[in-house]
Order: structure tokens, then sequence, then C-alpha cells
């Protein structure tokens, strides 16, 4: 297996966007966003990689983790190459300017064709695992998410989420708390999905201001046209 800086393992991840300060790409599913216990190529570290062998840096190359995607979970993210760029983003990220939208299927319908869910949450750091709790519990976070139901089929949902808050597994525990978990969500769902089935969650959109240029910009990727994906027709994405 490839080592976690291998510059090989740069082919599979496409580039949407790259300039002096940021570098915007698709995050293959199953690859970790940063290096993990398992020792498998994450993200960063590939990138950090390529952009070395790339443009030919001698030394260490920066790149700033700005914002996170859960190992099975695809899509857009962006990287700063700066540090004023990533000061910049988080501070975006911090204040709720900085745009994430995803799309995910579901079991079943939810309880309203468009809604937002409030929620507190808890990490156990210990299980890596999130739970719904009562407000003013300790070390119990607000997650704030809205959705909008974009159609159905074969007893599942196609939603589109806007995210307003980053808690860790925010999209999966909330909606497996209003009894309609992600498909193929082991952890949150494994009553209803079965054991070797992809999360169905992918990061479909990203818009923020550019740290340098103060340009509004949008960048999009779309799931792969693989079941439960296909049930809902491109149009969708």
């Amino acid at each position: 297996m490839a080592g976690p800086k291998d510059v090989s393992d740069a082919a599979s991840i496409p580039i949407l966007y790259e300039d002096n300060h940021i570098l915007v790409v698709v995050k293959p599913v199953n690859m970790p966003t940063q290096e993990d216990e398992s020792r498998d190529p994450d993200l960063l570290s590939v990138l950090k990689a390529d952009l070395k062998h790339r443009h030919h840096k001698p030394g260490n190359v920066y790149l700033g983790l700005v914002h996170r995607l859960d190992r099975p979970v695809g899509g857009v993210m962006v990287f700063a190459k700066t540090s004023k760029a990533a000061s910049r983003l988080s501070d975006a990220v911090r204040t709720r300017q900085f745009d994430k939208t995803y799309v995910a299927v579901i079991h079943g319908k939810p309880p309203q064709p468009a809604a937002t869910l409030r929620h507190w949450l808890r990490k156990d750091t210990r299980t890596n695992t999130v739970s719904v709790v009562k407000q003013g519990q300790p070390d119990a976070k607000e997650a704030v998410l809205d959705y909008q139901t974009l159609g159905s089929a074969d007893g599942f949902s196609l939603i589109k989420i806007k995210l307003h808050t980053g808690r860790p597994h925010q999209i999966r525990v909330q909606l497996a708390a209003t009894g309609c978990p992600l498909y193929g969500d082991q952890r949150y769902g494994s009553a209803v999905n079965k054991a070797g089935q992809q999360l169905a969650l992918w990061s479909t959109e990203l818009a923020f201001e550019h740290p340098t240029l103060k340009e509004e910009l949008r960048f999009r990727s779309v799931p792969p046209e693989q079941h439960p994906w296909f049930l809902f027709g491109s149009e969708n994405y």
C-alpha cells in the first residue's frame, strides 16, 4: 500500500481551482481528510506531496486545513496555501460566512419536505461517536442545518442540506434523530443499513469569499453515477 505521503495518490484527486492562496479539490470517498490511526493515505498529506512535486518546492510545503469531511464522505473541499488565507478562511467558517451544501440519500421521507433541524450534540472521544442530548448538558454544542427534499424513490429520499454549524458527524446524527438515517451509515443507521454499503453523503457545493481577492467563489461537484445516487436523476444535482 502507498504511504500517506505518496504523490502517486494525487492522481485520483480532481483539482477544481488553484492559485497562490487556495487549492480546491474533490475529496475521494473513504480517504481520511488528515492522517489518523489507520495510517492510510490522507488527503492533506497527499496534496502537500503533490504541491511539492508539481511546483518543485524545497523543504516543507504549507497547506492549511480549513474544514473537514468524514472519511466516508466525498466532494468539494478547499485548502489554504498560505497562513493568511488559512486565517481568513477559518474566520469565515467561524462566523458562518462559509457556505456549505451537501446532498444525501436517506431512508424513508423526512417529517416535512423542508425544515430546519436544531439539536444539541455531544461527542464521545473514546468511541468517536456523537449523540443528541438536552441543551445545557456538559460539552453539548448546538447543531443547525436546513434541508430540502429533492425527490423520493424505492423507499429512499434525496435531500439537499445547508450546514449552519460544523459539528462532528452532524448531518448523520441529526438525520438519524429524525428517524431517517443516511443510506450506508453503519454507525448511526446500523438497523437499516447493510455492511459494506457506501455512505451516501456528498459535499456538492462550497461558496466563500476569496481570502485576498475579496470576490465570491463557488465550486460544485456531483456524486458518482452509482447506487443509490442514480435513483434520482442527474437533474437533481
